[in-house]
């Protein structure tokens, strides 16, 4: 049993091997909460949420850290636009965030620092930096400077000589244009902290860096983000933490776009999908099979016919769970082990599509024991699937999942209701009204539900839209 995974820096998949034998240690970059997330940006908690699950499935003590981003030039920006306070923005989209990662069943993180608590650790670590040599404060500003530390680039693979530094308003002083920000001096009417090159407030890179080594020390095991990260911010948070004496992250994984036409999903784009409107249309469930089973490092392309499929393969996965929990006469708990091919699918970066192929490579070994009328295999099968789709986040049967069904679905009623036409539907079966009989079933179909005749009675699910 060897978990394996692609390290960007490695630029190839590596044993992973722990610092600490039987825990792991995660950071992953979390929201900047600007505004309210899109389904690109779940996506990157979505499959670290996947990453955690397998890596407890394999007896591994988890310390997961998702930051959150609570203060930088677009939140500002915003701030200004609304002329609201920037403080009540970041809050409102933090909030936001939170509701969407716990829609789609992602697991709280074990500590979700916000950027704007460890002003003193980034103070502790910019003092260090520049004691070392490898920083300075001109007009206010504190930078990095990059030709202090041998290793720049060497996550991205570039050269420094074609190097263009993004910059922002107001960075002045810079000995070399490629030099990067820790510090921003401060100005009118914007937030800021005291330190002791002046008022100011951090930049996007330091905090992160400040972060990871106040909840995981000097070294961690994964350090986590979508790809469009690896240059400038984690470019620049190996820097400062290796150059302030940190080790840092062993490995480093990066999760692909969710995009749209070929591009990447991005509010600036204009082509963003909201979280908070796509689970008004979308079941949430059906949202995390769409957005957690490709494989974390492909891109998606989103379109609604995508999550048209998604939502009809996991209809069979769901329809095979209720009927064989039916059978049962009540819930069969999940199997303790998963099947070999599943775990091999997964240790081995993470598989998640070639794993859940043996899910439905299971439902479908299942749904022939109930044609077979074998009841033993039938259950065993569901064990086994209902353990795979624990690993996925996606047991239709587990707690999560089940109270949103009760919260916010009908479904008794629904059933109810249903239950009262299926049986006039059966009164003309028996008096051989066959026109009448089909009419029904007919009209239930329009109305979105799927009828099932089987030696147990009929049986109704919610078809695919």
């Amino acid at each position: 049993m060897t978990i394996r995974l692609y390290d960007t820096n490695a630029r190839q998949i590596r044993d992973f091997v722990p610092l600490t034998a039987g825990c792991v240690s995660i950071y992953l970059c979390g929201a900047t909460v600007q505004a309210a997330p899109h389904i690109g940006h779940i996506r990157s908690g979505l499959n670290f949420d996947i990453m955690r699950r397998w890596f407890a499935y394999r007896g591994y003590d988890v310390t997961f850290i998702r930051n959150v981003t609570d203060i930088d030039d677009k939140i500002i920006k915003k701030s200004a636009e609304q002329n609201r306070p920037w403080w009540s923005i970041g809050y409102e989209n933090e909030r936001a965030f939170n509701d969407g990662y716990d829609a789609l069943g992602c697991l709280p993180p074990t500590y979700e620092p916000r950027a704007t608590g460890h002003i003193t650790e980034m103070v502790e670590m910019m003092r260090g930096l520049i004691e070392r040599g490898h920083a300075y404060e001109a007009d206010g500003n504190v930078y990095f400077d990059v030709r202090s530390y041998e290793g720049y680039l060497e996550l991205s693979n570039q050269d420094l000589d074609d190097l263009r530094q993004p910059s922002g308003e107001g960075e002045t002083g810079k000995r070399d244009p490629r030099d990067f920000a820790m510090w921003k001096a401060a100005k009118p009417g914007e937030p800021s902290w005291e330190t002791p090159w002046g008022r100011g407030r951090p930049g996007w890179h330091l905090e992160c860096s400040a972060m990871a080594h106040k909840y995981l020390g000097s070294a961690f095991d994964i350090h986590g983000g979508g790809i469009d990260l690896i240059f400038p911010h984690h470019e620049n948070e190996i820097a400062q933490a290796k150059a302030f004496g940190d080790e840092f992250a062993k490995y480093w994984v990066h999760n692909g776009w969710v995009t749209m036409s070929g591009e990447k999903m991005s509010k600036s784009l204009g082509n963003s999908v909201l979280v908070s409107e796509m689970v008004k249309r979308w079941r949430p469930i059906v949202l995390r099979y769409y957005l957690g089973t490709p494989h974390y490092r492909s891109m998606i392309e989103y379109s609604e016919e995508a999550l048209r499929e998604a939502e009809s393969a996991f209809a069979r996965i769901e329809g095979f769970v209720q009927r064989v929990t039916e059978m049962a006469g009540g819930e069969v708990a999940p199997a303790v082990e998963v099947p070999p091919a599943f775990a091999e699918a997964m240790d081995d970066d993470l598989g998640v599509p070639q794993a859940l192929a043996v899910v439905h490579t299971t439902v479908r070994q299942g749904n022939s024991a109930l044609a077979a009328d074998d009841k033993e295999a039938a259950v065993a099968r569901l064990a086994e699937v209902r353990a795979m789709l624990g690993v996925l986040g996606l047991d239709p049967l587990d707690a999560h999942w089940v109270s949103e069904t009760e919260g916010e679905d009908l479904h008794g009623v629904v059933d109810t209701l249903v239950r009262l036409v299926l049986d006039q539907r059966q009164a003309a079966r028996d008096r051989k009204d066959w026109p009448a009989a089909d009419a029904i079933r007919d009209r239930l179909s329009q109305a979105g539900l799927v009828i099932e005749d089987s030696s147990g009675g009929p049986r109704w699910t919610l078809g695919p839209r």
